[in-house]
């Protein structure tokens, strides 16, 4: 099994934003998966269909009938054990890596699925893993002061580091994501499920056999919202320096005491965590748009979602407002901002099933209207951080690419660097060091000399 990051999504073997796009070395054995559940999918349909017909036809005077189908059956874990479930271990092999988050000489990489690793990164040309934080269901970080905020499943869990060795439970927002489901096989519907029996942590591919009403199709829940990895990268998130810095992929984001998250694809909520043993959700904006990723620049928080680039104002931190947005094709596409200019990537090969793979550089300098200056055709790019001038791109298989930009109408005539064989997902730099996360593991350059970008140290993946 290729071992790649995952974000939001819970279980390693299925994605939804990455099921197909993980670089080119797994595209051909993903897309024969893929033909392959399709053509079983199919036949479990026209199976259903035909059961249907048979139940309209001849079985309209029963009040119920049998189905049999082979499905996602849900497993569960009970709320006691679960709420339970955080503590700390030794430090651990990295295994399917996610988000990166950087805080006060500490890196925290997202073991998907399972929790935190932490990284004494005071000298990052000898990184030291040095404990393990056990959080089910862990996707997104964020740091305020010495709070960790982590996901867990259904819960938004405040974590106590003042000891970074010995963290404690601060408080925990009994669920924040109500909606959030591990990965499934996106192939297969969804058995029904009994949201009293605990917190799903993992699904069971099992033929069932359920009564419904003559007419009904499918039992059950057919494509409940599930976590997935796309998820930024930019200046400490919040105004007074106590926040740290995330990756590009992140839809977690902090400003003053507020923390913004993406808890459902449609659904954008404010939450208060001045207070980590009494969070309180403060505003919830819907939309039609499938938001993935969040970054902020200054007063305004940048949504990147599968359609576009909306911009949000944060003058009144409590409840975003809507400023403006940008759209481009069916995308993938995390976001990020120097200056008066978006840079936003869009690929293919996953389930926003995107059409193009490019950079968008966008010119915000009227933040109502953005303007397209120029897009750039790439290989297949995913995370990307900015250092003005220097823009560093993970291109999926195709590696980091590092441009000047400080003309933005001339990005690919100023290519610094290209460093190949690696795939790529995410970036923070940051005080002349690049964290980059990829299949391979934790790689870090010190580009304080551009013209010769230099290799610190890199922890593998096992």
């Amino acid at each position: 099994m290729s071992k790649i990051p995952i974000v939001r999504g819970q279980t390693f073997d299925t994605l939804k934003h990455d099921y197909f796009s993980w670089g080119s070395k797994v595209e051909g054995r993903r897309s024969k998966e893929k033909n392959k559940h399709m053509k079983k999918s199919l036949f479990v349909v026209v199976c259903s269909l035909g059961m249907l017909l048979v139940g309209l036809v001849g079985c309209s005077d029963k009040e119920y009938e049998e189905i049999t189908y082979e499905a996602n059956v849900p497993v569960y874990m009970g709320f006691e054990e679960f709420r339970s479930s955080f503590r700390t271990s030794d430090a651990r092999d990295i295994e399917y890596p996610g988000k990166i988050y950087f805080k006060d000489s500490y890196l925290f990489l997202n073991e998907v699925n399972k929790g935190i690793h932490v990284i004494d990164n005071s000298d990052p040309s000898t990184p030291e893993k040095v404990v393990f934080y056990e959080i089910p269901g862990n996707v997104d970080i964020a740091i305020r002061g010495n709070i960790l905020f982590a996901d867990s499943y259904i819960d938004l869990v405040a974590i106590d580091i003042s000891d970074i060795r010995n963290p404690v439970e601060a408080g925990r927002l009994e669920n924040a994501f109500p909606q959030v489901m591990p990965e499934f096989d996106m192939y297969l519907p969804v058995a029904t499920i009994d949201r009293n029996l605990g917190v799903i942590v993992g699904w069971e591919a099992r033929i069932v056999t359920e009564k419904v009403r003559p007419g009904s199709f499918w039992p059950g829940h057919w494509w409940p919202w599930r976590h997935t990895l796309d998820g930024n990268f930019g200046s400490p998130e919040g105004g007074n320096m106590q926040a740290g810095v995330a990756g590009s992929m992140a839809r977690f984001m902090l400003h003053d005491h507020y923390l913004y998250a993406v808890t459902n694809p449609f659904v954008l909520k404010t939450l208060d965590v001045s207070s980590p043993v009494n969070i309180e959700v403060m505003d919830s904006i819907s939309t039609w748009r499938e938001m993935e990723t969040l970054f902020r620049h200054k007063e305004h928080l940048f949504i990147g979602t599968t359609t576009g680039m909306l911009i949000y104002s944060l003058e009144n931190p409590s409840k975003p407002e809507f400023i403006s947005n940008f759209d481009h094709v069916n995308a993938c596409d995390p976001v990020v901002v120097s200056n008066d200019i978006a840079y936003v990537t869009l690929r293919t090969g996953n389930a926003c099933w995107g059409a193009s793979n490019q950079l968008d550089v966008i010119d915000i300098i009227d933040i109502r209207n953005p303007r397209l200056l120029k897009s750039y055709p790439m290989f297949n790019p995913h995370g990307l951080g900015v250092d003005h001038p220097l823009l560093f791109i993970c291109d999926g298989a195709d590696g980091l690419k590092v441009y000047d930009a400080t003309n933005p109408l001339a990005i690919s005539s100023n290519k610094i660097a290209h460093f190949k064989d690696i795939d790529t997902y995410d970036v923070i730099p940051l005080g002349n060091v690049l964290m980059m996360i990829g299949h391979d593991g934790l790689f870090q350059y010190d580009y304080s000399d551009p013209a010769d970008i230099k290799l610190l140290s890199h922890i593998v993946v096992n």
